[in-house]
């Protein structure tokens, strides 16, 4: 079954931590100094915020599924969507480990389709990765977004 996945970038992580877990009912489900997460059933959904040095506002929005079957099924309308799609195996991220694709909307927001593979001791990973769309590596930044996925405000590093 699939996730509605947000992530927001926040200024004051305590402040947006008491707001959201007002708003939601609840407190989050994990948290870190840099990073919180709830994971609603009602409405379900994947609400993330983090304090990581990027402009607040939306950093990326996507799905995240149970099975690796849905994720191929999302990967076949990501490739139906955009010639241009990242896909990385097993990159820790947000704390998790996991297997995901990323594409951009006509408006440059960047949409992940995600299954998550397990937890992560850190926040994104340290070894450089290879973009498969321009084979320019990157190295460990302030958001998992891929450099070539998303607005022109995001580093063109990824985690």
């Amino acid at each position: 079954m699939k996730r509605f996945h947000v992530h927001v970038a926040v200024d004051q992580l305590e402040e947006s931590v008491r707001f959201y877990s007002a708003l939601f009912g609840h407190g989050p489900t994990v948290t870190h100094a840099d990073y919180a997460k709830w994971m609603l059933e009602d409405p379900r959904i994947n609400f993330a915020i983090s304090q990581r040095g990027r402009k607040p506002g939306v950093n990326h929005v996507g799905f995240q599924v149970e099975t690796p079957e849905e994720l191929d099924e999302l990967r076949v309308r990501i490739d139906a969507a955009s010639d241009t799609v990242i896909e990385q195996q097993g990159i820790a991220c947000c704390y998790a480990r996991s297997d995901k694709h990323w594409v951009t909307d006509p408006s440059g927001i960047a949409w992940e389709s995600f299954r998550t593979l397990g937890e992560a001791v850190i926040y994104g990973d340290e070894d450089h990765i290879e973009h498969p769309s321009n084979s320019t590596a990157c190295a460990s930044s302030a958001c998992c977004t891929p450099a070539s996925v998303g607005s022109s405000d995001i580093p063109r590093r990824c985690c």
